[in-house]
């Protein structure tokens, strides 16, 4: 069964322009290493109106998602950072099974 996460990520306070296009850089390059190397199924990353980055991350099972992160490659850890070092705080706010899925494929 699908599994999704729900991670909400706030930048530091003072951030520029220029910190959250590299917040934004940084996050598209880890979605991509995980779903080349861990399995994932892709993200989609949104900003709220408070500021706040809302990320929905699907996975093909629970399992993949809690094991993720042992097959990145040495590169991987270099993006990690950039996103650590760009936000005050990171948290995974939801887990969630698939019980219905309506989205319409982007092509």
């Amino acid at each position: 069964m699908e599994f999704c996460a729900i991670y909400k990520m706030v930048l530091k306070e003072g951030s520029t322009e220029s910190d959250e296009l590299e917040f934004i850089d940084a996050w598209q390059k880890m979605t991509e290493l995980i779903r080349d190397y861990e399995g994932g199924l892709g993200s989609r990353l949104h900003k709220s109106e408070k500021g706040e980055f809302i990320a929905y991350a699907q996975w093909p099972d629970k399992e993949t998602w809690f094991t993720a992160g042992r097959k990145l490659p040495k590169e991987a850890e270099e993006v990690r950072n950039v996103v650590r070092e760009k936000c005050s705080s990171i948290e995974t706010i939801h887990e969630l099974s698939v019980v219905s899925d309506l989205l319409v494929p982007v092509k």
